[in-house]
């Protein structure tokens, strides 16, 4: 993984050298709240806790978290960052006590509900639920008030007819995504965890699997990312009727993996297998960019190893070592 200082977006730069520690492939990770603890999973089957206070000298953080028997897909922190969850393709989700990071705990038994791999899974803002997607076509919501007590919401949200891949929360927590190996999105109306609903007809516009799903800070914008290569992004303004704003963006010569927006909801980034991220794009000028992260204060953003970034019909923007 590499860190890289995005305050100037216009001059991204490497932090320091990149993170190794996993002894394969790594496949998700996240900056818990605070952004002093980066977390990374990958198919050596376990988690490693880094601290990235200083990011000039991160460092891993204790031994490795082990717990699943098989690739660790997809994690995420809880919103007030005690409590990260991690979902493997062993079909289960680990929920890790990790208020202290030099010291880690599972916290009871891990959630099972899925009946194949777990490949995505995400907070609700108020910590309160978590949403979890897997190869089963379902979404599964389990309520996590009470850590000590999980308990499956209702029924599995079906809808799908391939792999959920993707899924994000809203800011308010009331509309939940979920992005498909069967090339749609699906939005959720959650206003009643008891009885979520679709809300409008599936999103339809890509050709490929969607890959990854974010809202804007503000809930009216959900981007889309997918392996045509593509970036859509929607008008949910009235989430009943979703609508595409303008042309899908384009610069990307492979799938594009990831996509998420600064918490400022000025900045997306993309992540693409062409090689490729894009750095410092105003939303309201969008171009194109595996898995990307920005710090809660938006001053670095992490990767996988990538190099430099490509877009059209902008330029990229270079981007420099520190």
């Amino acid at each position: 993984m590499t860190l890289w200082d995005v305050a100037d977006r216009t001059q991204p730069t490497q932090i320091g050298q990149p993170l190794t520690g996993h002894t394969d492939a790594v496949l998700s990770l996240a900056f818990s709240p605070d952004g002093h603890t980066l977390a990374t999973t990958g198919i050596d089957r376990t988690v490693i806790l880094w601290n990235v206070a200083d990011p000039t000298h991160s460092t891993p953080i204790g031994r490795p978290l082990k717990g699943h028997t098989d690739w660790v897909w997809s994690l995420a922190f809880s919103p007030d960052g005690h409590t990260l969850a991690t979902g493997s393709a062993d079909k289960k989700v680990i929920l890790w006590d990790v208020r202290d990071p030099t010291d880690p705990a599972p916290i009871g038994q891990p959630l099972a509900g899925h009946t194949d791999a777990v490949l995505s899974l995400a907070f609700s803002p108020d910590g309160h639920t978590l949403a979890t997607t897997g190869i089963d076509r379902t979404v599964i919501l389990w309520n996590v008030a009470d850590l000590a007590e999980p308990a499956q919401i209702g029924q599995p949200l079906t809808g799908h007819s391939d792999a959920v891949l993707s899924l994000a929360f809203s800011s308010d927590g009331h509309t939940l995504a979920t992005g498909s190996k069967d090339s749609s999105v699906l939005v959720w109306d959650l206003a009643d965890r008891g009885q979520p609903a679709s809300i409008s007809a599936p999103l339809t516009g890509h050709t490929a699997a969607v890959r990854s799903v974010a809202f804007s800070s503000d809930g009216r914008i959900l981007a889309t990312a997918s392996d045509d290569k593509t970036v859509i992004l929607w008008d949910l303004s009235d989430p009943t009727n979703p609508t595409p704003i303008g042309r899908p963006l384009t610069g990307h010569t492979a799938a594009v993996r990831s996509v998420a927006f600064s918490s400022d909801g000025h900045t997306l980034a993309t992540a693409s297998d062409d090689k490729t991220v894009s750095f410092g794009i105003s939303a309201t000028r969008p171009t194109l960019s595996e898995s990307v992260s920005h710090s809660p204060d938006m001053q670095t953003r992490c990767r996988l190893s990538r190099s430099a970034a490509t877009g059209t019909p902008w330029p990229p923007v270079a981007a420099t070592k520190r």
